[in-house]
């Protein structure tokens, strides 16, 4: 049984833990906000990026030369996957959430005989993907000492898939990271990055009855939005990862905050049950001992 002092310095290390887990909640609240803004701003943005590109596909339907982006290889065995996680941990499973869904699409296309690469930007998911597959994983972003996320960063890690492509290195690219709905709850995604996936069906712009033509062509406009549309998906993905960790991490500290309130009053009746009892014994020694003179 645990001692009085070993129960007061197991209270007083918890207070000081509850007290680091609340200064972290608000924290991440702080910067929620902030980061919920830059999400959401980069949504319609990415929406009409995706648009724009259906329209033009759609006028180059039939037609021979379409870029190598949305076309694609022509094959489909090199796929190479981007994993965007945060470089930071004690967010609750927003890491694994992702790095689960990555896993789940690793072991799918090594079942079907697939050759995979991965590009972890993020330190936690390289340290959750390198014991298993740290031999697939061929390059790392490190946004440590980013202290805010600009569009520059986001072109980075497109020139480098950009490049590995126009090298042949692979066939398919797909992006994995966490949409942000709310602070409790952000959903792991799965975006087809390269060939550009053109959604079928989907909004058309509006232009009222007007004729128009392409200058330049479908072509020439297309071989240089696509390679912006993969640093734009990039980049959206980086902001809706930077909401989802502090909405998460929120959440967690939040949890982590009342679990240690509901330690300390459990130590705190623990100290003070056997406080009483040690108490009650030293009466009865003193009586004992008075009536026995």
């Amino acid at each position: 049984m645990p001692s009085l002092k070993d129960l007061r310095n197991r209270i007083a290390s918890v207070k000081a833990t509850q007290k680091i887990t609340k200064a972290m909640q608000m924290v991440a609240a702080a910067k929620l906000r902030r980061a919920q803004e830059a999400a959401t701003a980069a949504r319609p943005y990415s929406r009409r990026m995706a648009v724009v590109l259906s329209n033009l596909a759609a006028a180059m339907e039939g037609r021979e030369g379409a870029p190598a982006l949305m076309a694609g290889t022509g094959k489909d065995e090199t796929h190479l996957l981007i994993v965007c996680t945060a470089e930071r941990g004690l967010c609750g499973g927003f890491n694994s959430s992702i790095v689960k869904l990555a896993r789940e699409r690793i072991e799918q296309l090594t079942r079907e005989g697939k050759t995979i690469k991965i590009l972890c930007v993020g330190k936690k998911g390289v340290d959750a993907l390198k014991r298993n597959y740290g031999k697939l994983i061929i390059e790392i972003v490190d946004l440590r000492a980013v202290k805010q996320l600009g569009f520059g960063n986001a072109r980075d890690v497109a020139d480098k898939v950009l490049h590995l492509f126009e090298a042949g290195g692979f066939d398919v690219a797909t992006l994995f990271y966490s949409e942000f709905k709310s602070v409790m709850a952000q959903k792991p995604t799965v975006l087809p990055l390269i060939p550009c996936k053109i959604e079928a069906g989907g909004d058309k712009l509006d232009l009222g009855g007007a004729i128009y033509e392409y200058e330049p062509d479908e072509g020439e406009i297309l071989a240089d939005l696509l390679p912006r549309n993969v640093a734009v998906q990039i980049f959206r993905a980086l902001l809706e990862n930077a909401a989802s960790e502090q909405g998460a991490r929120m959440s967690a500290m939040d949890n982590a905050t009342r679990n240690a309130g509901e330690m300390i009053d459990k130590l705190t009746l623990r100290y003070n049950r056997q406080r009483q009892a040690q108490i009650t014994k030293e009466l009865i020694e003193i009586i004992s001992g008075a009536e026995a003179l």
